[in-house]
């Protein structure tokens, strides 16, 4: 190589590559790209394009024309009782998931972060709810909290007379719903909390404590900063989740007792879409849930991410 060509910049040297060798990586790009391309047409952007077509429509299952009928759905969604009513329950479920598991979560992390064997075995019994499937959880729930379950009756045994009807009573069930999806989810905020614990450097933690500084000013100053991108993996986490409830409030409630006291807005647009066949109204039900799951984790992305810091 001559000295004419060791002096050459690296953008130089990009610019006078052999355009031979650009078409070898571009077809290795595109077979490993393609499959997910693909498969991300199939199931994301082709489906979101025929709700959104359908939305447009009076399409209903038991009814074989199908009529355009322009915004008409959007706007029957703003005076529609029910799906208000689902916002609001959606809205107050998502806030105390969002909440709870993560503050406890952070709580328990703390506690669990040693190295012995117990601490490591306390960590998989707190995980466990997490792998299984919310099927499973809300019927073993259920078992548990119907009017003759085994909390009831131990409460009778306990003295009380009436004990209260936690999945029949309208003023607790959203509340059962909501503790039983906190129980589910906080495994989940103590394993990345856990994660976060381990990347706080020790030596910063040893410098504080040589300064005077206690546990709490330890935790304000240094364990909280360095632990919010673990707050942040949770909170969008959970209030992804939590928007898309469903299986919990199908097999504890099926959206009851009453008038819709827990049906969250998933729940109404599947119930909307296969009970009442209105496929159209349901496709714009759902359009509209997924905008605003959209616009919100965003704004709350970049919320958390300003007092992310790094060292």
């Amino acid at each position: 190589m001559s000295a004419t060509d060791t002096a050459l910049p690296a953008s130089a040297t990009a610019r006078t590559r052999p355009r031979g060798t650009l078409l070898p990586r571009l077809g290795t790009f595109s077979l490993f790209a393609l499959p997910g391309i693909a498969l991300y047409l199939a199931f994301v952007l082709v489906p979101v394009v025929m709700s959104f077509v359908s939305s447009l429509t009076d399409e209903n299952a038991m009814h074989p024309v199908t009529h355009f009928v322009g915004l008409s759905n959007y706007r029957q969604l703003l005076s529609d009782p029910s799906f208000h009513r689902s916002l609001g329950n959606t809205a107050l479920l998502t806030a105390a998931v969002v909440v709870v598991p993560n503050a406890v979560g952070l709580g328990v992390a703390l506690l669990l972060d040693r190295g012995s064997r117990l601490y490591r075995m306390l960590r998989t019994v707190f995980f466990t709810p997490v792998v299984l499937s919310s099927v499973v959880v809300s019927v073993i729930w259920q078992a548990l909290l119907t009017d003759d379950g085994i909390i009831n009756k131990v409460l009778r045994s306990l003295g009380a007379e009436h004990p209260p009807g936690w999945l029949s009573d309208p003023s607790l069930a959203l509340g059962t719903v909501t503790f039983i999806m906190c129980w589910q989810m906080l495994g989940f905020c103590v394993v990345v909390h856990l994660a976060g614990l381990q990347g706080v450097p020790a030596e910063l933690m040893e410098a504080a404590e040589l300064d005077g500084a206690g546990p709490v000013r330890r935790f304000r100053h240094i364990t909280w900063p360095m632990l919010a991108p673990s707050v942040t993996i949770n909170t969008v986490m959970l209030l992804i989740t939590a928007f898309k409830t469903y299986d919990q409030v199908q097999v504890l409630t099926n959206g009851g007792p009453g008038d819709g006291t827990t049906a969250t807005v998933a729940f109404t647009v599947i119930t909307t879409a296969f009970t009442d066949n209105r496929t159209g109204y349901s496709a714009a039900m759902s359009l509209t849930m997924l905008v605003l799951i959209a616009v919100v984790s965003v704004v709350v992305l970049r919320v958390l991410q300003r007092r992310e810091v790094t060292l």
